[in-house]
């Protein structure tokens, strides 16, 4: 089976923060001659929200969604030391290391769902990922969808797993189904659960799963104060994962009854 195969590259020049995100992302240049959407270590929600990123990024493009390409981004201490904004400057001088960047879809839009009708199935499997994933972040308001060359792409999974903020008493969000799912973005267009649960079942297969969370960096996973070790901690979002596909019927039972 192939693993997956994540590039690493190096920032060459800041370009633009992205002040519309709460956590302020920015458009970079790498090495490699593209531009990204950086998403920093150093941020609001710090590194977990890269690994919430990561995972539901990949488990997106495995189930057959449209998803920038993600890669490990290598960001050194010149940056922050010739930012005059202190805000952004602080920002980058916490993030030097490994940080995480999507491939910037240049002149995409954000979704609309008044104004753009996505087809059932393709609408069913976000709906679902994101129940998977407890992704609390792709709501009206901030639907975290965009329209790029007419196709729908899928971004922004830094608010998912959100268990993972707090170790102790993950274990009590395995079996729970997800409420919220109720705000979902695409609710009232996701009419093919039942074909979605099936084609998400067959892609996420075990080894799939391990793969994706296998490719996690190690010092992503090294927080202070955290009562798991990084092995502990791949353990637990691959027992998530799989506890989360085992009662994929519920979840579609859920969302339905939210229809």
């Amino acid at each position: 089976m192939k693993t997956l195969d994540i590039r690493t590259v190096n920032v060459v020049q800041y370009i633009t923060p992205l002040r519309e995100g709460g956590s302020m992302p920015a458009i970079v240049k790498a090495d490699d001659g593209f531009m990204y959407v950086l998403k920093f270590r150093g941020a609001g929600q710090g590194k977990k929200a890269l690994v919430a990123e990561f995972i539901g990024g990949e488990l997106a493009r495995a189930i057959g969604l449209k998803v920038p390409e993600l890669v490990f981004m290598n960001l050194d201490d010149s940056f922050s030391k010739t930012e005059p904004d202190e805000e952004i400057q602080d920002l980058l001088k916490f993030s030097v290391g490994l940080n995480l960047g999507l491939h910037f879809l240049s002149q995409a839009i954000t979704f609309d769902p008044l104004v753009t009708q996505i087809d059932g199935l393709l609408a069913s499997k976000v709906v679902l990922l994101d129940s998977i994933i407890s992704n609390i972040d792709r709501t009206p308001k901030n639907p975290n969808i965009l329209i790029w060359n007419k196709e729908l792409w899928v971004i922004d999974n830094g608010a998912s797993f959100y268990f993972h903020h707090n170790w102790p008493t993950w274990e009590n969000h395995l079996t729970r189904t997800f409420p919220l799912i109720k705000d979902h973005v695409l609710l009232a267009q996701a009419s093919e659960l039942e074909t979605a649960a099936k084609e998400i079942t067959l892609a996420l297969t075990p080894s799939k799963i391990k793969d994706i969370i296998t490719n996690i960096p190690e010092e992503w996973l090294i927080n202070e104060g955290d009562t798991l070790t990084p092995d502990e901690m791949r353990t637990a979002y691959i027992q998530y994962l799989n506890t989360k596909l085992s009662m994929i019927d519920a979840l579609v039972k859920e969302a339905q009854d939210a229809r």
